[in-house]
C-alpha cells in the first residue's frame, strides 16, 4: 500500500521539475554558443548535428526531470507506469526527431559537396527522413506494449495493393534514385532533352525533375520520363566545352591573313572575356569552297554552357571590326533574278557571282 503524500515529496519533486527545466535551459544555451563556433568550420556536418542536439537535449532534460519526480512521489503501481511510458514516448519522440535532422543533414550535405551547387538532391534527404521516423514510430509502439508483428504483417500485405495503386509513382521514385545513383544527371548540370527542354537541374526529388531555363522559367519533368528520354548533358564529363563558330570570306582573300588576323582576336576575347578559358588555344580550320565564300570555324573553349552566348557576341563584334580595319570581306549572298516578256523566270543561285562590297556596290558577271 502505497504511503501518503507529504509536503517534503512535493518539495523533491519540485526540485527534481526545477533541475530539469534549469538543465534544458542551460545545455540550450550552451549548445546555441556552440552553433556560432560551428558556423565556422569548413565541414557542415557539425552544424547539423548541434542543431538536431539543441533539440534532443533540452527534452531528455525535461524528460529526466519528470522522470525523478516521479520516483520520489508515492504514485501507484499503474500511475508509476503510465508515467514512465509517458516520458518514455516523449524521450523517443525527441531523439527520432533529432537522428532524421541529423541523419537527412549529412545526406544533404554529401549531396551539396558532391554536385557543388546550391540545389539539392531532396529524394534522399526525405527517403533518410522517413525511415528514421518510421523507425522511431515502430519503437514507440514496442514501448507502449503493442506488438509490431502483426502491424509488419498487414504492411507487408498491403504493400502489394499499394505498389498496384502507386506504380507511376513508385515508377518516379526508383527512377529518381537511378538517376542519382547512375550519376547521369546531378543537381546543378546543364542537360538538353531530345524534346527540346534544356536548363539546370534545380532539384531530384521523389517523383520530379525541376528544369531552370535561361529565360528563369521552370521545367517539370517525370523522372520516369526523364529516365527514358534521350539527353544531352553539357556539364558532364567536365564543364569546360568548345563551342564552334562558322564565319566565311570572299575568294581573293589572303587566307594567311585571315587565319593570322582571326587567331589574335580569338586570343583577346579568352583572355578578356569573363567565363572564357584564358588556356585555351586558337583552332580555326577552313573547310568549304562555298557559293559566295570559303567558309571556316572558329571553336571557343568557355567555361561552362551559358558563357557561350556572350563569349560568342563579344568574339563576332570584335572579329568584325578588325574585319574592317584589315580589309577582309565577308560577303553576303545575292540572287539573279531573270525576266522575260514580264515573266518571272526561274531564279538562279548566283551567289558566287553576285557580292557586295563594303561600298555597297553589286558585283555581276
Amino acid at each position: 500500500m502505497n504511503r501518503a503524500l507529504t509536503l517534503d515529496d512535493l518539495i523533491l519533486a519540485g526540485i527534481a521539475v526545477a533541475a530539469g527545466l534549469v538543465a534544458a535551459f542551460l545545455s540550450r544555451s550552451l549548445l546555441r554558443w556552440l552553433a556560432k563556433h560551428a558556423k565556422r568550420t569548413r565541414w557542415s556536418g557539425d552544424d547539423v548535428i548541434v542543431d538536431a542536439l539543441r533539440t534532443a537535449v533540452p527534452w531528455g532534460a525535461i524528460a529526466a526531470g519528470g522522470a525523478a519526480a516521479a520516483a520520489v512521489l508515492p504514485l501507484t503501481r499503474t500511475v508509476q507506469h503510465h508515467t514512465n511510458q509517458t516520458l518514455e514516448v516523449l524521450l523517443i519522440f525527441a531523439v527520432t526527431v533529432s537522428a532524421a535532422r541529423v541523419i537527412a543533414g549529412l545526406v544533404q550535405s554529401v549531396t551539396h559537396s558532391r554536385s557543388g551547387v546550391a540545389g539539392s538532391a531532396t529524394i534522399f534527404v526525405n527517403i533518410t527522413r522517413v525511415l528514421v521516423m518510421a523507425i522511431g514510430f515502430l519503437v514507440v509502439l514496442q514501448t507502449l506494449g503493442i506488438s509490431i508483428a502483426p502491424l509488419l504483417t498487414a504492411l507487408g500485405v498491403g504493400g502489394l495493393a499499394v505498389a498496384l495503386a502507386l506504380q507511376d509513382t513508385l515508377a518516379n521514385l526508383f527512377a529518381g534514385i537511378h538517376i542519382l545513383a547512375s550519376k547521369t544527371v546531378q543537381p546543378g548540370d546543364y542537360i538538353r532533352l531530345s524534346s527540346g527542354e534544356e536548363g539546370y537541374v534545380v532539384d531530384i526529388n521523389w517523383r520530379q525533375t525541376t528544369v531552370r531555363q535561361l529565360s528563369n522559367n521552370l521545367v517539370v519533368v517525370p523522372n520516369g520520363e526523364l529516365a527514358k528520354t534521350n539527353m544531352t548533358n553539357f556539364t558532364r564529363p567536365e564543364q569546360r566545352l568548345t563551342v564552334l563558330v562558322q564565319v566565311g570570306v570572299s575568294y581573293d582573300s589572303d587566307l594567311d591573313q585571315v587565319e593570322r588576323v582571326t587567331s589574335e582576336v580569338v586570343t583577346e576575347v579568352m583572355t578578356e572575356i569573363t567565363g572564357a578559358v584564358p588556356d585555351h588555344e586558337p583552332a580555326i580550320r577552313f573547310h568549304t569552297f562555298g557559293d559566295s565564300r570559303i567558309g571556316f570555324t572558329v571553336i571557343l573553349g568557355v567555361g561552362e554552357f551559358s558563357d557561350q552566348y556572350r563569349i560568342k557576341h563579344e568574339f563576332i563584334k570584335r572579329l568584325h571590326r578588325r574585319y574592317r580595319e584589315e580589309g577582309i570581306r565577308i560577303p553576303s549572298p545575292a540572287r539573279t533574278v531573270a525576266l522575260q516578256q514580264g515573266t518571272v523566270v526561274i531564279p538562279q543561285q548566283r551567289a558566287a557571282e553576285n557580292e557586295r562590297d563594303d561600298t555597297g556596290a553589286t558585283h555581276r558577271d
